[in-house]
């Protein structure tokens, strides 16, 4: 394939347990993807954290295994970008050295230094300025006020504050630079103005030497350095491109472009990227409003912190029996478990669960919340747990989509992005119980699309990012509501809505 001369574009996807990469031709085809999974450092006292050095040694591992199996010459490939969890906060010093575990998002150490900010800026304040109706944990800010208030000596030697996508930017070109979508929800960036809130940086005791450069998506920002390119097995002719915070760029890897679309996206976490053309600061809404990687769009972000990590919590903890048979029959752990739920009926013969293993997102916020599960008896079986998870994640994305059509905000069908989407009685379980037809895509790791397309419009490989869509998009399968299903999916929805309720004064 060396004499092929069609230019590739390479696309990361930086997950909270995974990295994953695919390899896209000029022509939008899908040639090879790579991926590979890791633990998170976490305990029961709300500490979730991660060696940032893991990031770059699996991102190297995943483009050499892309270029390995592809046999693509490497100085072919024209760019890189990057789709990137977000809120991952992670210190340098002076030398570009981590100076501490990067504090990952699902982290809620921070929950005192939340108040304090919402304490001093109010929450409509902040709405105006950063899009977000809650003062969270999560929140990169809190973090660095924490950082400030507990790690003095580290908080004094801190040379650069970046987020996961930002600091694979920095490993391959050493330039520091991040963009619009990913520093949303920091708490310390004007969505509107496209600029940093100084108000907040001053509070937090920080400068914005201490940040990166501000640059849309899709911009080219340097060649990879000598010591990248040895790293990763590319050239140093490659460009890297700025991308974009995994749900919009998982929204455009889906055609996701144009307002009132909507994607949902169920990895690990679960969030929804409904698309706008200017952002929202109504307080009532209960949800995140951030920049989309579409330069000049908004994005609304119903979330939760715990969708399919419960899943793999399970399978992990519960389900080593089926890794062990799996492994004999050439399948999946996930695939043996979910034929177990399928012999359960709709609502798991009155189990119910709340997925909230790291706190609940949208519309609660509430990071004290913790996973339940509730109505067991002797006769239930394994499948009635997995039912009960499946059942418990779609219940969470129905109670955010019923608050946005109170707020006029109407959906007519649903993307389903992320591992979840191929999971077949999970993507009925979703149409049934809102009542929405869902779409799934040929490509699951949409994300990795999206950072793909962003990396062929920076280097001119995509003309637009409508052709780029056009190429790289296809449908795969419609799950159309059961009408029967929907009816006895009101009382499983009604059960996991009073069980919250009756135990929000536990927490």
């Amino acid at each position: 394939m060396d004499t092929d001369k069609v230019n590739y574009i390479i696309g990361i996807d930086a997950g909270t347990t995974s990295i994953k990469g695919v390899l896209v031709n000029g022509e939008g085809k899908l040639i090879m993807s790579a991926g590979q999974e890791y633990m998170l450092d976490s305990d029961s006292n709300d500490i979730c954290e991660l060696d940032p050095e893991i990031y770059w040694n699996i991102t190297c591992l995943v483009i050499r295994e892309i270029l390995g199996k592809s046999g693509i010459n490497p100085a072919l490939v024209k760019g890189i970008a990057f789709s990137s969890q977000g809120e991952t906060l992670i210190m340098l010093d002076s030398k570009g050295n981590p100076l501490r575990k990067a504090i990952i998002w699902l982290d809620n150490r921070s929950g005192k230094e939340a108040k304090q900010l919402e304490d001093k800026f109010g929450n409509k304040h902040i709405m105006d300025i950063t899009g977000q109706p809650e003062v969270l944990p999560l929140w990169p800010a809190t973090r660095i006020l924490w950082l400030r208030e507990n790690e003095p000596e580290i908080f004094l030697r801190v040379s650069k504050y970046l987020l996961v996508g930002d600091y694979l930017m920095f490993r391959l070109t050493g330039e520091y630079c991040t963009e619009h979508s990913l520093v949303s929800s920091s708490l310390y960036f004007d969505i509107s103005k496209k600029i940093w809130w100084n108000d907040m940086l001053d509070f937090l005791g920080i400068t914005v030497n201490q940040l990166p450069s501000l640059l849309p998506s899709g911009t080219i920002v340097n060649h990879l350095t000598p010591e990248a390119a040895n790293a990763t097995g590319l050239t140093v002719n490659t460009f890297t491109v700025t991308g974009g915070y995994d749900h919009p760029a998982g929204a455009i890897g889906a055609g996701n472009i144009e307002p009132g679309m909507v994607t949902l996206t169920i990895g690990a976490s679960m969030a929804m990227c409904v698309t706008l053309e200017n952002p929202v600061s109504d307080l009532s809404l209960k949800l995140s409003c951030q920049c989309h990687t579409i330069p000049g769009l908004y994005f609304l972000l119903p979330y939760a912190q715990t969708a399919g990590l419960v899943l793999k919590w399970f399978r992990d903890e519960f389900g080593k029996e089926e890794k062990e048979i799996a492994g004999q029959l050439d399948t999946d752990a996930y695939t043996l478990l979910i034929r177990q739920a399928e012999q359960v009926s709709i609502g798991a013969d009155g189990l119910t669960m709340l997925p909230h293993l790291m706190g609940t997102g949208s519309p609660e916020f509430n990071p004290k919340v913790k996973g339940v599960f509730a109505g067991i008896t002797l006769g239930m079986q394994k499948g009635h747990f997995i039912r009960a998870i499946l059942e418990a994640v779609v219940a969470s994305i129905e109670r955010n989509l019923e608050l946005m059509s109170r707020n006029g905000i109407q959906i007519k069908e649903i993307h389903v992005l992320g591992g979840g989407s191929r999971n077949s009685l999970w993507n009925q379980i979703l149409a049934d119980m809102t009542g929405i037809p869902v779409v799934t895509m040929s490509q699951s790791e949409n994300a990795s699309i999206g950072a793909a397309i962003l990396a062929g419009i920076g280097t001119g490989v995509f003309k637009d990012t409508a052709s780029a869509c056009a190429s790289c998009n296809r449908t795969e399968r419609l799950f159309e509501p059961d009408i029967a299903a929907y009816d006895a999916y009101r009382e499983v929805y009604k059960r996991y809505l009073d069980l919250y309720k009756d135990l929000e004064n536990y927490w």
